[in-house]
């Protein structure tokens, strides 16, 4: 039988919370964020970012930000009708006590999740899920923290939905959805691969657990009419912004709006009080908006010149590795957003594979650091509230050797079916 601390035991026993406990009380990750804001509208006060420059920024980030708050609405309200849970329990139960077929579709779950709705949809939404799936599964919750926690990243390739990066890069390479999926499946294809070997070496394996068997855990089902109407209703407004992906274009975020509409609609109708201010991700947005403000401020000043030199204008395979090898650095040592247009300012518009290198970079390689992406961030909170160690000395070995096989191995895959 595995061994759950008791304290974990206890907070799985309350439905999980997208958000810490002090939800309320400002932590010290919003204290940073709204600090950026305030810096970065400083910058433009002082004039140390043109106004004009400014704006043109908030006018290129509008439609990603109105794609980001709508996307992050419909999950969470998806996840209030227990879409996730049921989902997850399904999974533990097809699995049907096996460990390795447990593992294969935890990372089909995470990773479909991280590809078609978003990386912070898989840090906010289904870590909580998955860590209160360890409870009544007497799973170790570890392994699946980790799951989540890497898959949120390195699966985050493939649509520009995915990640905010890719439809920062999606625009600047003038690739819509279908073209842009064509380009990246490869590295993406890679990437996952490689998560799941290293995953299974560090933290699935036998070795590393004390049972070869989990208890498959009761089915999660609707209680009455109300929770059944919530949970198709939501479900299906999924669905049909998943279906619309391919189809929209750069109209993502309109898309996201509707199927979010829907989500709301169907809960003003059956469950009005679960209606907040607080489903509005003001904390993502608030960061995003700082740091497009506070980045264009420093590559004015010199982190232009300096990513410059690192990436370089090589259009071959070194001036790709180059461009990875410095969007990686920088995320792990900032952050994979700023990473990713501070190397984009610099990378010359005819040198595709150069940019979507330092994508690759910037996406697969934020494993190392706690505050290399808002994802690894997100997930690590989740841990801490959820009472999960995570060995922080094991977690950055582990995600150095990641980071560095799959952002290899993937911008190899880019290269190769170029």
């Amino acid at each position: 039988m595995v061994n759950v601390p008791e304290q974990i035991v206890s907070s799985a026993r309350k439905p999980p919370s997208t958000e810490p406990p002090s939800r309320w009380r400002l932590s010290t990750l919003d204290s940073v964020r709204l600090g950026l804001l305030v810096a970065g509208l400083l910058c433009v006060a002082t004039g140390l970012l043109p106004k004009a420059e400014a704006a043109d920024n908030m006018r290129r980030i509008g439609p990603l930000l109105l794609f980001l708050g709508s996307v992050i609405v419909l999950a969470e309200l998806t996840r209030q009708a227990k879409v996730f849970d049921v989902i997850a329990h399904r999974i533990a139960i097809v699995g049907r006590g096996h460990y390795p077929a447990l593992f294969g579709l935890c990372v089909l779950f995470a990773s479909a999740t991280t590809i078609l709705l978003n990386l912070d949809t898989t840090a906010v939404l289904l870590t909580p899920v998955m860590l209160a799936l360890a409870i009544p599964a007497r799973i170790p919750p570890l392994p699946l923290a980790m799951t989540t926690l890497w898959l949120a990243n390195t699966a985050s390739l493939l649509l520009p939905v995915s990640n905010l990066t890719n439809l920062l890069a999606a625009n600047r390479v003038a690739l819509d959805t279908t073209h842009f999926a064509a380009r990246m499946w490869a590295p993406q294809l890679v990437s996952i691969a490689a998560t799941m070997i290293c995953l299974w070496v560090w933290y699935w394996r036998r070795g590393l657990r004390d049972a070869d068997r989990y208890v498959p855990p009761e089915p999660v089902r609707p209680e009455n009419g109300t929770q059944r109407a919530l949970l198709y209703t939501t479900a299906g407004a999924c669905v049909l912004f998943i279906l619309a992906i391919p189809f929209v274009g750069d109209s993502i975020g309109i898309a996201a709006t509707l199927a979010a509409a829907i989500a709301v609609a169907a809960f003003a109708i059956f469950d009005r009080s679960s209606l907040r201010l607080s489903l509005i991700p003001w904390r993502l947005l608030v960061f995003v908006v700082g740091l497009f403000l506070v980045l264009p401020t420093l590559s004015r000043f010199g982190l232009s010149e300096a990513m410059g030199r690192l990436i370089g204008a090589d259009p071959g395979a070194l001036g790709a590795y180059r461009a990875a090898g410095a969007g990686a650095t920088l995320s792990n040592v900032a952050n994979n957003l700023p990473a990713y247009t501070a190397g984009e300012s610099v990378v010359p518009e005819e040198n595709r594979n150069q940019l979507l290198a330092l994508l690759i970079g910037t996406n697969v390689a934020p494993l190392v650091t706690p505050w290399a992406s808002l994802a690894t961030l997100l997930c690590l909170e989740f841990c801490r509230s959820h009472k999960v160690r995570v060995p922080m000395l094991r977690f950055v070995l582990t995600g150095l050797a990641l980071a560095t096989i799959a952002t290899t191995a993937a911008v190899a895959a880019l290269l190769l079916t170029d």
